[in-house]
This record gives structure tokens, sequence and C-alpha cells, in this order.
């Protein structure tokens, strides 16, 4: 690249920060550079970064078609940093297919429905491979509870509604971090409607829950997502019982990690200690949205990560127990961890917990994008250690880095 490409990149870079409302400091920060290596890159000091690199920054900025950053022809990040199961087009299909059968033909409770959803919760769990294990059962009963929430009526119809808003959960889970983002928008809009059908104030807040997680992925506006996350609470009676304080902690802890991602931190510790009050007072955790004080503690890494704030993360990583009934959330927050000792430029760490990661749910750590980034990144490190575990690593998750 010469100096006239490298200085177009530098606008590029430096009109999509500005668009991203992004300083060069935390910039620079969530690529493990400075804000003067920023700031060199928009003037065109420096050569556009490598791959793994070019790869951070378009995900940090919300980038999808890497061409809007190099200016070359069309490179989608998801060719690069997204698997897609091979069951998607499957799963896609049911959630596009209607059920129009007629009255004629059975249909199961909602009591059954219900018992048949926990069920697969506990596979998606209990699963080290849980999207191939999810895969499995989730057309039919996807199936199942869009013919009971049409047929029942009733207060079973409500109950019916309530089941369907969790199979949708189930939906987006299986989606994320693949390829299909207007499918994972699709599963958390329909999971709120059907809760909202159902008028039942534990389903609403479930799926405020999950809608948070799908517009920060999709780069939506930070008040847009806090304010659903606010309302959800306010359906809530914390002081009446067990449930509403689990789901109203849950709410604040997604303003929380809402208010992270845009660098507020004062916003964002206040509502991370409503959150772990709610959750200390609370015995044991929610069945299914696992909320309590593992949850709790461990997204306080994800909260001080998002803030660029390495050693208060690493420092809540150190005294966490990940103890969760649950193999891709175990492996999700050690991810996490690791994420955090990559913002202190401790690689032999972070690979280790990649490994751990690896260990405990493979599908987890295959669909992560700092995962499959950072794995990259690491391969080229000068340490013999981390370059090795790192490549045998790469090779496992079938970059195409490593041959």
């Amino acid at each position: 690249m010469g100096e006239g490409s490298a200085a177009a990149f530098g606008d590029r870079l430096r009109l999509h920060r500005e668009r991203a409302g992004m300083s060069r400091p935390v910039l620079g920060e969530l690529c493990g550079r400075s804000a003067e290596w920023v700031k060199a890159l928009e003037r065109g000091r420096l050569l556009m970064p490598r791959m793994p690199l070019l790869i951070r920054i378009a995900e940090i900025l919300q980038i999808d078609d890497l061409a809007e950053l190099t200016g070359e022809q069309k490179l989608s990040t998801a060719t690069h940093t997204k698997n897609r199961h091979d069951k998607a087009e499957h799963i896609a299909k049911a959630l596009i297919t209607y059920p129009f059968a007629t009255d004629d033909g059975a249909v199961g409770t909602a009591g059954e429905l219900a018992a048949a959803v926990a069920q697969a919760w506990l596979v998606w769990h209990g699963s080290s491979h849980q999207r191939s294990a999810i895969a499995v059962i989730l057309p039919r009963l996807l199936d199942d509870a869009r013919t009971a929430a049409r047929r029942l009526e009733g207060a079973e119809r409500r109950r019916a509604l309530v089941s369907l808003a969790q199979v949708y959960h189930l939906a987006q889970l299986y989606l994320s971090f693949q390829p299909v983002p207007e499918l994972v928008l699709l599963t958390g809009d329909r999971a709120m409607q059907a809760a909202q059908d159902a008028d039942d104030p534990h389903a609403m807040a479930a799926a405020a829950w999950y809608l948070n997680h799908v517009f920060r992925d999709a780069g939506e506006q930070a008040e847009a997502r806090i304010e659903i996350a606010r309302q959800a609470a306010r359906l809530l009676r914390p002081e009446e019982s067990e449930q509403d304080r689990r789901l109203w902690g849950l709410q604040h802890l997604a303003m929380a990690l809402s208010y992270a991602k845009t660098g507020r931190r004062g916003d964002a510790e206040r509502h991370w200690d409503q959150a772990d009050r709610a959750a200390r007072s609370v015995d044991g955790h929610h069945p299914w949205l696992l909320f309590g004080r593992a949850m709790v503690d461990a997204y306080a890494v994800t909260m001080y990560a998002d803030l660029t704030d390495g050693h208060e993360a690493v420092r809540h990583a150190d005294r966490i127990s990940l103890d969760m009934p649950s193999a891709t959330r175990r492996s999700f927050h050690l991810i996490e961890q690791a994420r955090a000792y990559h913002l202190k430029r401790e690689p032999l760490a972070a690979v280790h917990l990649l490994g751990k990661a690896y260990q405990i749910s493979p599908d987890t750590i295959a669909y992560n994008l700092f995962t499959r980034s950072a794995v990259l990144e690491l391969t080229a490190s000068a340490n013999v250690t981390v370059r090795d575990d790192a490549r045998d690593l790469a090779h496992r998750l079938r970059l195409l880095a490593v041959a």
C-alpha cells in the first residue's frame, strides 16, 4: 500500500470512528494499542494493519464489509470471523415456515409444552456442543409452540405464548455469532411479541434481556436498548418475590453492559451495583437465565473489558468462581477473562484461558468473535509457548490462517 492509499484508509477509519462516537483512546485501547497509534493510522503515517487487527477494528466499529475500511472489493468480516453451523439453513427454514394445520389434529397442553421447553434449556446448558444438540429438537419445538399458541385459548394460550417466547430465545442463542443478523433480530422481536401477547411481566423481562443482546451486537443506540430494560424493570415487583427480584436485577445488568459499551463508567457501575444487590438477596440462580451471584460477578469482567480497563477486569477475573450449571456460560466467561488479560497485554494468560474455554465448550469458543481474531493475532506472538498454543487452538477452530 502506497502513501496515498494509507491516507485514504486513515480518512475512512476516522469517518467510521467518529460516526460510532468513539474517541481515539477508546478505539486504541480496544485494539490493544494507543491513541497515538490510531492518530498515526488516521493521518496516513502508518500503513493499514494486517488482517487480524483490521478485523478487530471492523468488529469494534460495527463494520460488516471490510471494503468500507480498505476501499477494495467487497470483503465481509463474516468470511473471516463468523462460522455458520451446518444446520443453520434448517433452523432458518423452520423460522420462516408457518404452521397452517387445521384444528383436526391433536395439540398438546400448555403444561406439556412448558415441560418440553424446560428440557430444551437443559440440553442447551448441559451440552458442550450446544448448537448441534439443540438443532435436533428446535424445528419441532418451534412448530409445536406456534401451533399451541394459535389453537389454545384463554389462560392456556397465554402459558403457551410464554413457552413460545422461550423457544425464540433458544433460536436466538443458536443463531448468534453466525452470519445471519436478520434472523437474530427476528427471533428477538418475535420473542418480545409473544411475551407481550401473553401479558406476562416475567416473560417480557426475559425478552428485554435478550433484545439487549441483539441491539448491542447490531450497534443500535445505547439509549434505545437501555430504555427497553428500564421499562421491563418497571413491570416487576422486586420487593414481593425472588423471581421478580432476579429479573429486576437482570434488567440492571443489561443496562450496566450497555452503558459500558459506550464508555459511561459511572452509569455502568451504578447499575451493576443494583444487579449485585439483587443477586445477593436471592438463593441459587434462575433456572434458565441463570441470574445469580456467579453470573453477575462474571459479567463484571465483561463490563470492565468493554470500558477498556484491563486492570480492573483482571482484578474481577481473579476472584470469581464460575459455578454455573452451563457449559456455554462457563466457556463464555472464561473467554471474557482471556479478553481482560489480552487488554493487559498478558498473552500467556489469555491463550491459557482460551484453551480452558475450548475444553469446556468447543462450540461456544468456535462462534466467539473475539476468540477468532485474537487467536489469529496470537499465532504471530514472539513468545514461543503462546505462539504454539495459539496455533494449536487455531487448528482446532479450523481458522483459515492455519494450514
